[in-house]
């Protein structure tokens, strides 16, 4: 269970932290300034689709 657990949030982390490439996509739109919402909705996402994904290829034990 443990190790599931970790699985889990490393692949949400990871999402998340790719997600940052966005600012180099659109920086006007995605930015640490006043783009910092937008920024996080999109880390959000990334990391909620996938621990989907992980969830789907490693089911709850």
């Amino acid at each position: 269970m443990n190790t599931w657990l970790k699985g889990l949030v490393s692949a949400a982390i990871g999402a998340a932290a790719n997600s940052v490439t966005v600012i180099i996509v659109a920086p006007e739109t995605f930015n640490l300034q006043e783009g910092l919402p937008k920024l996080a909705s999109v880390a959000a996402i990334s990391a909620m689709v996938v621990a989907a994904n992980y969830l789907k290829k490693s089911p709850l034990p």
